[in-house]
């Protein structure tokens, strides 16, 4: 998590929305990113996105079975569905996001959807640093 963290403070620092996130194999990163929705014009371009994209083109797969996702906020639901699609093995996250959150926030959505692969959840990694980063980008936006 604490790479996530520090993708997460580029972020803020680039004025984007600090979300970080990070994949990694056999105790290996094999990629970490950032949000660069605003950066780039473009709202897919969540943190567990650019992540997901990075690894399947380095591993030369669509498929992240054997993958643990670090990200620094709950996943929303897009990105909870492209986590799914890629078949995260787990997901470990930073702080909730009582708005968005497809885990276990927003009454665990993805329960009412039939995926086809759910990985496992764990939460509240390193929540009080995730969620201060998010603090301090809106604090800055108001």
């Amino acid at each position: 998590m604490e790479y996530a963290i520090k993708e997460a403070q580029i972020a803020l620092s680039k004025n984007e929305i600090p979300v970080g996130a990070v994949i990694v194999k056999n105790n290996n990163i094999i990629a970490s990113s950032h949000n660069r929705r605003y950066i780039e014009n473009d709202p897919t371009l969540h943190a567990e996105i650019c992540v997901i994209r990075q690894s399947c083109y380095i591993l030369s797969n669509s498929r992240l079975d054997d993958c643990d996702l670090y990200v620094t906020i709950e996943p929303c639901i897009m990105c909870a569905s492209v986590i799914s699609s890629a078949r995260i093995k787990r997901v470990y996250y930073g702080a909730s996001q009582p708005k968005y959150g497809a885990y276990e926030s927003s009454g665990y959505i993805l329960n009412e959807i039939k995926h086809y692969h759910k990985p496992e959840i764990y939460s509240n990694i390193s929540e009080d640093q995730c969620s201060e980063l998010i603090k301090q980008y809106f604090k800055l936006k108001r």
